[in-house]
């Protein structure tokens, strides 16, 4: 089972994650995501736990719970789908940004 962890601390890294999770049962992994440009956390991580039945005891036990001083979300990840399009910014979109007093 893939769970997904929101509202993680800056601080908390993949060990923690693993410490928190290894309590429910066997970890096959465990990662916070960092960003690519500053290294930093970007808040949220995935736990894999081959065993659905312990997973699903994490997350109904640990979804809302207080963990290093944030309220974190614990939920069954989604799978990612295919972007298209390459990137996330359209430069020609034109809406809703500042000083976006372009004439089209």
């Amino acid at each position: 089972m893939n769970i997904y962890i929101a509202g993680l601390s800056y601080g908390t890294n993949d060990a923690d994650l693993n410490d928190l999770f290894s309590e429910y049962g066997e970890i096959s992994s465990a990662r916070v995501i960092m960003d690519r440009e500053s290294g930093r956390s970007r808040g949220f991580g995935f736990v894999e736990m081959p065993d659905d039945k312990e997973g699903q005891k994490a997350i109904d036990e640990l979804n809302g719970v207080e963990y290093d001083g944030k309220v974190i979300s614990v939920t069954v990840a989604k799978p990612r789908t295919e972007r298209s399009g390459g990137g996330g910014f359209n430069r020609n979109r034109g809406g809703g940004g500042y000083n976006n007093s372009r004439r089209y």
